[in-house]
């Protein structure tokens, strides 16, 4: 498959903001707490990382899987910090914070290629990744809910 110029560079952008999404996974399941974060953050990491994979495959003409992976189950949280502010649970909560901020801009970015790429089959995997980038953020805020962080 022949991209235009303008696929290969939004192709490029992906790749650095899912090679971003992976680093600061990564970092954060090392910063985290609470081991119910740590290994939230390790598990989307990987996912992350399949999405590169695709952005690569798409990069050097390959078709993406039809349809990605399989949805996501969304995982139950028990609260492991309690209402009360500690030091402990500011810096949870600021590693949610900024990989929640860094999931809806994937997702808008995902949004605006979606409309870029003319091949179906592509726009079709751009869109399950943009699924599983706001599915990442519905994991965050539950996680945040169950542990006193949103309001």
């Amino acid at each position: 498959m022949v991209l235009t110029q303008k696929e290969l560079t939004l192709i490029k952008d992906l790749k650095g903001q899912e090679q971003l999404c992976i680093d600061k996974y990564t970092k954060h399941a090392e910063c985290a707490h609470d081991p119910q974060l740590k290994q939230l953050f390790t598990r989307i990491a990987q996912v992350e990382q399949g999405h590169l994979n695709t952005l690569t495959q798409m990069e050097n003409g390959g078709n993406p899987p039809a349809g990605g992976s399989k949805a996501s189950t969304i995982p139950t949280f028990t609260a492991y910090h309690t209402q009360n502010e500690t030091a402990e649970k500011k810096q949870d909560c600021y590693l949610c914070s900024d990989l929640l901020t860094t999931e809806k801009h994937a997702s808008g970015l995902y949004n605006t290629c979606v409309f870029e790429f003319g091949q179906s089959d592509l726009r079709k995997a751009l869109n399950h990744i943009q699924t599983e980038e706001q599915e990442h953020g519905e994991m965050i805020y539950k996680y945040m809910k169950a542990n006193h962080m949103y309001s």
